[in-house]
């Protein structure tokens, strides 16, 4: 986690003005479905990440995935017609509070690893060299780790390394999610949760945008380990782990304010992934 990262680079006002201008006309077919997302213009403007692109195999893998999403919230959907809601269901995730200001992304590999393995006290030291995390925090994409066939993602990398079999594939996310974007992330932690696996999410927070419970109105790059989801709203609401809950103050000064487990809207926290996205 890092509170505002000095290696964004401004765009020229004139590129600025364009780009606002054309997204709230609508110009971009993707963002026709949504309304331009709060602070969406400001992550266009600041980031400095370029092109993504997915391999092959996690091309293949996110379609056959889906398949089964759509399917697994099909189920959902004939349980709660048929009997009574149930309330959250989670993944079983373990909280870990970061060890420094800017590991939450170790802290979310190994919360996200314990979902699956039931093992308390995973090492965040080893997480931190194994995804190469520098004080500028964890990369979302651009980064090879010291694992067979990297793909430059490397959360996502380093759960398939540790979760022989798990299939964690990322899903990126525009500026403005859409509808679309939002119905397949309530398909994908239903999906992910029945099947004893969290969702590692990389948010974007960003001044004047939605923020994470506890969080402040600044700009914030942050992992969190997504871990259940409420099956009377048909995933309207997701349970996440924060890494910064349970921070001491001398290390991240508004971390006293941050729980350690949170609940929060599903397209609340979609937004706040977007620019970014997460490995699911």
């Amino acid at each position: 986690m890092s509170s505002v990262l000095s290696r964004h680079r401004l765009l020229p006002l004139a590129a600025v003005t364009g780009l606002v201008a054309a997204l709230a006309a609508g110009a971009p077919a993707a963002a026709a479905e949504s309304p331009i997302a709060p602070g969406a213009a400001y992550k266009a403007a600041h980031d400095t990440l370029g092109p993504q692109k997915l391999t092959a195999e996690q091309r293949r893998l996110s379609a056959a995935k889906q398949a089964a999403a759509e399917r697994s919230y099909e189920r959902r959907g004939a349980a709660r017609a048929t009997s009574r809601a149930a309330g959250y269901v989670l993944s079983g995730g373990i909280h870990q509070s970061q060890k420094t200001s800017y590991w939450c992304g170790p802290a979310t590999l190994v919360i996200t690893q314990s979902a699956r393995t039931e093992a308390a006290g995973l090492s965040q030291q080893s997480a931190a060299t194994l995804l190469k995390t520098n004080s500028s925090g964890t990369a979302w994409y651009g980064i090879d780790i010291n694992v067979p066939q990297p793909t430059g993602y490397p959360i996502a990398d380093a759960l398939n390394y540790r979760l022989p079999g798990a299939g964690y594939v990322p899903k990126a996310l525009p500026y403005t999610p859409t509808a679309t974007d939002k119905a397949n992330f309530k398909k994908h932690i239903v999906h992910n949760t029945d099947n004893d696996f969290a969702i590692a999410g990389n948010a974007w927070e960003v001044p004047g945008g939605p923020h994470l419970v506890g969080h402040p109105n600044i700009e914030i790059f942050h992992w969190v380990s997504i871990d259940g989801y409420n099956s009377d709203t048909a995933a309207g609401q997701v349970n996440y782990l924060d890494p910064v809950g349970g921070v001491s103050t001398s290390v991240i000064s508004w971390a006293g304010r941050v729980p350690k487990s949170a609940r929060i809207s599903s397209d609340t926290i979609t937004t706040i992934m977007g620019g970014r996205g997460y490995v699911w």
